[in-house]
């Protein structure tokens, strides 16, 4: 549980052998990023065994990952760098990333822990006048016109307080029904 990148790609290797989304073509990509970057870190007759297509791809990558955490610290930081570049999805799923995610503090990262189910905030008070339109617009829709008090007048006063779009609906409604 050690903090290096030797560390870390040590943890991570098991994971990234048996992840199916590292093919061929990904494991190519990485190899060639660290070969043309970083030559001091992986030379050209690396590359090309690391390449050789006769090898199963997981056994390639596995003795990438042994020659890499051979190199050093910095050889495993830009093998992190290049896997973050190329497999983005890959590299947040690998366990030492999941379990920095997971310890990380709320206190020290107020973004990673924001409440999930945040609808507004701009309290009680507005989600009461919204359900209460909800409400009364449901009772215009099943009772008729006619049953709700003082007929077509009161959608017209109801109008008075609604946006523009409302308050059209609501006045061709009473509209409509004059006409009948």
């Amino acid at each position: 549980m050690g903090d290096s990148f030797h560390d870390q790609l040590i943890e991570d290797s098991r994971f990234l052998k048996d992840d199916r989304r590292l093919d061929t073509e990904l494991v190519d990509k990485l190899i060639l990023q660290l070969n043309r970057i970083y030559p001091q870190i992986l030379t050209d007759k690396e590359a090309t065994r690391f390449r050789d297509l006769d090898v199963p791809t997981c056994v390639r990558l596995g003795e990438l990952l042994t020659h890499l955490q051979g190199k050093g610290e910095e050889a495993c930081r830009e093998f992190y760098r290049a896997l973050h570049l190329h497999v983005e999805e890959v590299y947040f799923s690998l366990p030492t990333r999941l379990r920095l995610r997971d310890s990380a503090d709320p206190l020290a990262y107020p973004g990673v822990y924001k409440q999930r189910y945040v609808l507004n905030d701009r309290g009680p008070a507005f989600f009461l006048s919204c359900f209460s339109i909800a409400v009364g617009m449901a009772l215009l829709y099943y009772y008729s016109e006619a049953k709700v008090s003082g007929g077509s007048r009161a959608l017209g006063v109801a109008a008075l307080g609604l946006g523009r779009k409302a308050r059209e609906v609501l006045i061709w409604y009473t509209e409509e029904s004059l006409m009948k």
